[in-house]
């Protein structure tokens, strides 16, 4: 600011500069000075001239402003002061108050200068890029200005900065950022920033919902208190519209991420609801908006069927409903409420059946739809709210042929209640088509006519209807009343109403034709108003009463030989004429509000008397008028030839179902034998599979019985009986012979081994009777002892010798107990398996009973042989507990030696002792 002082200071001292040469010497001062004060100071006094002097300081300032964003990147306050300076330049927002025509004027001229600078601005592709790259600065002075800047950049030429932004190597990435900034003032301009990005580029939209962009709008929302929220919880939904709308793939991404769970807390507003304020329905009604995104009539039905599902399950509707039942809720909310929760049962059975379930919270309950087809017939009630009940109330019967038979229910004699304490859907109704309010006469009418959409069974239901028309006078029906209001004259709306209703119940009913016909004035009332020339405000009611009529000619079963087919339409051709009678017919689908009804399925009119139409009826026109316009120039001889060939081909196709009933019929019966074959080849397989393996198992069950023969011998069986049975058999008696050698040589062994131990017992016994006493002589001590040593070492030899002897033994015998269990366990499980399967019984009797025998005789020998192994055992364990007393002998034994050689030593000590004492006193002696 020094420097724009002192810039100005020196205008006044010389000649007067104009605000253009004071610009140029800052644009100078910022391209040519070197020190970077001077340079900020110079973009910051640009900053306040830019706003005042926006194109002076656009043309000359913005090329040296891209400089500046290119080179001076390292001082974030020069960055900063240079994005303001192109955001005052680029952006429309005005600050002064002006009047209307002042605003107007400078308000497009603001816009036309926005846009050149704009377009300046990005013709360089790496400005924008320059700009994105700033956007990862984290300092609040460089990243706020610049998204305010590409926000702008954006909101001039959108189309243009997005398709630079989606080329630039992730750029919506860099942007999505923004959302995750914790500073709320960047968080809240990056949802305006993606706002003006997303906005109809589909691309874009992709982009940004795959960058989890659902999952943080959504966390934002539910921060900021959901619908009692701010401006900030408006942002978002406008975004999460820009995202979802017409976009098939986002749509489906926030379904199966399961956000639409996350939508219910939304709607939970509880039923006091006082205190809305603006911005609390502003939001309510963008939610309830994004809710009919996800379940248009528009989007494919696929995808709106599985959202519809979602919303049931998860209690959106039903909160809906609690919204739509409940009590001091806006208008503007309420009628948005019933838009939504119109399609969101629209086409959906489990939806609509809820619906119907529901019951509004008043004494005694009524149901719901009740209480809306109240309002609807209320002329009283809001246009607006009428349009959603009667929107609602076609939602509510589309595609649902049991809620169109509930509704014609409430109007036959069986169900209508006579104490008049409850009012049925039906009695609302026919009470509005008979009202004195032309608006209700039509919604009623195409209530009724909704009733009866593509339903015979309906139709033919609704013939049955009687209404008393006046006191003493007998009751007419349903369809007749209709005709005798039509020719009564009454307003346009209303007839219009009363044809779209009788052309809907005609077609597609000859029984309901018939009724219609019977009535004798109906046929000359409708050629009546055909033939006349009326104004352009009749020429409607016209093309609907020829409609009506070419119905009653195409539909025509010729049972009334009065009104015929070929009567019908010389009737025609006599009091109106075939190419007037086409051109009547023609002018309903020529009428400016016919399109506009063909459009959507939504009764959305701007007041009532555009209310002509209904979308369904304009579907039945256009099927109906080519099909009437044929039948009308066909001649009677055609009609003859065609009412021959329907015959012959009803009874051709009567033919064709008959032998396509009996294929199908064919097919199943041939698709179950096949069934049934393959299952009895499974079976088979399995059979033989089974069969194969006990085969195989009995004959591994003879070769281990054989073995299990040879192997345990002849020893309690007479050698002949052995020898045949072996012969007979097969079996080899070696390995048996084998077995009770080794089994007697064992025996043999252990009573040598029994002996030896005897011996060495009493050899014992003698050692210890022996024992020398203390005081025996030296020479008898010393011969024991060296007798006694050679004795222990001859008997820890032989104990040696016994010891291996033994454990050898041991491990023969603990060989042999492992095969005669490994023999006792195959013979059990051979005696389990030798039942034979019931499909082999007749076949293997004879030799289940051969070895049956055999196992018997094996089970004695293992018994038998088990005793033996049981007494060796026995044997062995006397044999071990023998030698551990031979042990605890020998070991006393020793202690008594080590005893016997300590006194042997001292024995000697002592002698030698006395013979040096005795040699001394010899010596002694002799000297």
């Amino acid at each position: 600011m020094n420097f724009l002082r002192g810039v100005m200071g020196g205008q006044s001292a010389g000649p007067q500069h104009t605000e253009a040469e004071t610009i140029q010497k800052l644009c100078d001062r910022v391209a040519s000075s070197t020190l970077l004060d001077d340079r900020r100071n110079a973009v910051r006094a640009l900053k306040s001239l830019s706003k005042k002097y926006r194109l002076e300081v656009g043309i000359q300032a913005m090329e040296h402003l891209i400089h500046v964003l290119q080179t001076d990147r390292s001082d974030s306050e020069i960055i900063g002061y240079a994005l303001d300076t192109l955001y005052n330049i680029i952006s429309n927002d005005e600050e002064e108050e002006v009047d209307d025509v002042e605003e107007e004027n400078s308000t497009r001229q603001s816009e036309d200068l926005g846009s050149q600078f704009t377009e300046i601005f990005i013709k360089q592709q790496e400005n924008v890029t320059l700009l994105l790259s700033l956007l990862e600065e984290f300092d609040f002075h460089v990243r706020w200005p610049g998204v305010k800047l590409l926000t702008s950049l954006l909101k001039q030429l959108g189309p243009q900065v997005q398709q630079i932004i989606l080329v630039s190597p992730m750029g919506v990435s860099r942007l999505m950022d923004l959302l995750a900034d914790s500073r709320e003032v960047i968080r809240n301009d990056g949802v305006l920033l993606l706002q003006a990005l997303t906005r109809n580029n589909g691309a874009i939209q992709k982009i940004v919902a795959f960058e989890n962009a659902f999952e943080r709008l959504l966390d934002i929302i539910t921060e900021e208190g959901n619908s009692d929220g701010g401006i900030v919880v408006e942002d978002c939904l406008i975004l999460l519209q820009n995202l979802l709308k017409n976009n098939n793939s986002n749509q489906n991404f926030f379904k199966e991420g399961s956000y639409i769970q996350r939508m219910k807390p939304w709607f939970e507003v509880g039923d006091e609801n006082s205190g809305w304020s603006a911005q609390k329905v502003t939001n309510l009604h963008l939610m309830l908006q994004l809710v009919r995104v996800l379940v248009s009539p528009n989007n494919p039905p696929g995808a709106t069927s599985s959202c519809q599902k979602a919303m049931f399950q998860c209690g959106l509707l039903q909160q809906l409903c609690t919204i739509l039942m409940a009590t001091g809720v806006p208008a503007d909310i309420l009628t948005e409420t019933i838009n939504t929760v119109s399609e969101v049962i629209r086409g959906c059975q489990v939806n609509q059946d809820y619906f119907a379930s529901v019951n509004a919270p008043s004494n005694p309950p009524r149901p719901a739809i009740v209480v809306l087809l109240m309002s609807m017939v209320n002329e009283r009630q809001p246009f607006v709210l009428r349009c959603a009940v009667l929107y609602c109330f076609q939602c509510f019967l589309y595609k649902n042929q049991k809620g169109q038979g509930e509704i014609v229910s409430t109007l036959l004699p069986s169900t209508i209640d006579a104490t008049g304490i409850s009012v049925s859907a039906g009695q609302l109704l026919c009470g509005g088509l008979f009202s004195t309010d032309s608006l209700s006469n039509w919604c009623a009418a195409v209530a009724l006519a909704h009733a009866l959409q593509e339903n015979a069974t309906q139709k033919e239901q609704l013939l049955r209807v009687q209404l008393a028309t006046s006191i003493g006078n007998p009751p007419v029906s349903l369809l007749q009343q209709c005709t005798n209001i039509l020719s009564q004259g009454s307003k346009i709306q209303t007839r219009v109403g009363l044809l779209m209703l009788l052309c809907t119940w005609l077609s597609n009913c000859p029984i309901a034709v018939t009724h219609f016909l019977h009535n004798s004035a109906n046929v000359p009332f409708l050629t009546g108003q055909i033939a006349e020339n009326l104004g352009e405000e009749e020429q409607l009611v016209q093309g609907l009463c020829a409609l009506l009529l070419g119905i009653s000619i195409y539909f025509n079963d010729n049972s009334l030989e009065s009104y015929t087919k070929e009567k019908l339409k010389q009737l025609i051709e006599k009091r109106i004429g075939k190419e007037n009678f086409i051109e009547k017919l023609g002018f309903i689908s020529k009428h400016e509000f016919y399109s506009r009804a063909s459009q959507k399925p939504q009764p959305n009119f701007p007041s009532p008397e555009y209310m002509i139409f209904d979308h369904e009826f304009t579907k039945l026109v256009k099927e109906l008028e080519g099909v009437i316009t044929k039948a009308i120039h066909k001649s009677s001889e055609e009609d003859k030839k065609e009412e021959e060939v329907k015959k012959t081909l009803e009874q051709h196709d009567s033919i064709v179902t008959h032998y396509k009933n009996m294929i199908r019929e064919q097919d199943l019966q041939l698709e179950e034998l096949k069934q049934q074959i393959s299952t009895l080849k499974c079976q088979n397989e399995q059979l033989q599979t089974a069969v194969t393996q006990q085969v195989s198992q009995i004959q591994q069950h003879k070769d281990q019985y054989n073995l299990l023969k040879v192997q345990l011998g002849k020893d309690n069986q007479p050698q002949g009986s052995y020898n045949d049975g072996s012969q007979m058999n097969g079996i080899q008696p070696e390995e048996i012979g084998r077995l009770r050698e080794e089994i007697e040589e064992l025996k043999s062994n252990q009573e040598l081994l029994q002996n030896q131990l005897a011996e060495k017992d009493s050899l014992i016994e003698n050692l210890k009777s022996s024992q020398p006493s203390p005081g025996a002589n030296e020479e008898s001590s010393a011969t024991d002892s060296a007798r006694d040593s050679e004795q222990i070492a001859d008997l820890k030899q032989e104990l040696a010798t016994l010891k291996s002897q033994l454990n050898s033994q041991s491990i023969e015998i603990t060989k042999l107990q492992t095969e005669k269990q490994e023999l006792l366990q195959k013979t059990e499980a051979f005696a389990k398996s030798v039942p034979e399967p019931e499909q082999s019984e007749t076949v293997t009797a004879a030799k289940a009973t051969d070895v049956e025998g055999r196992l018997s005789a094996l089970l004695q020998e293992t018994k038998e042989l088990k005793n033996e192994i049981k007494a060796l055992s026995e044997e062995r364990t006397a044999i071990k507990e023998q030698l551990d007393a031979s042990n605890s002998t020998i070991a006393i034994l020793q202690n008594e030696k080590n005893k016997l050689e300590v006194d042997i030593t001292d024995s000697k000590k002592n002698k030698t002792i006395f013979w040096c004492c005795w040699l001394i006193r010899i010596r002694k002696y002799f000297h």
